[in-house]
């Protein structure tokens, strides 16, 4: 089993249904969004994309904060977090998981997992904190559900390890689909 990711959440998450990888390969590929490209139709474009060579079982994902059609940034400077969270205060935006998975004989199955989040507004207070927590590096659309931004989070429609970055009922279903059996 590889998984393809440079996310410790994904690997927590593969845990959680007892699932251990025997190696981790981070994909180097170039994640900028085509012209006019969906944020469904992105996220799915990505996962697959990250399905690295190997023996194996091969899991990619790539998860993508909307909000309406604008696919937000994993957010790399502050200024970026700031603005995604603003967009974000007070409303309701979707995250799509894109999910492919390749088996040993080279069949792929993908699938794309969409849910809706609803962010409090946020007052200049927790805005700041958050900010200052850092723990919006790198994160898409700027934070993270399950950390400090989970205190922000009033409604949840979906797959909530999805919004994490790899909804695991459905990542269960592809990985039998494709005969595999732990």
């Amino acid at each position: 089993m590889i998984l393809a990711s440079a996310s410790p959440r994904r690997l927590d998450l593969l845990r959680q249904i007892g699932i251990e990888p025997d190696q981790i390969v981070v994909p180097d590929i170039d994640e900028t969004p085509l012209a006019g490209e969906s944020p469904r139709a992105y996220a799915l474009r990505i996962a697959l994309a990250k399905l690295v060579p190997g023996d194996g079982f091969v899991i990619a994902a790539d998860t993508v904060v909307a909000a309406g059609a604008r696919i937000l940034p994993k957010a790399e400077s502050l200024e970026q977090a700031e603005k995604c969270l603003l967009l974000l205060s007070g409303r309701r935006h979707r995250v799509y998981t894109g999910v492919a998975v390749r088996a040993p004989d080279g069949r792929v199955v993908s699938r794309v997992v969409g849910s809706v989040v609803g962010f409090a507004r946020l007052d200049a207070a927790q805005l700041r904190d958050y900010l200052d927590s850092g723990e919006w590096h790198g994160k898409a659309g700027g934070y993270a559900i399950q950390g400090k931004a989970a205190a922000f989070v009033d409604f949840v429609s979906g797959s909530y390890s999805g919004v994490v970055g790899l909804p695991l009922h459905e990542t269960s279903l592809l990985l039998r689909g494709l005969g595999y059996r732990k």
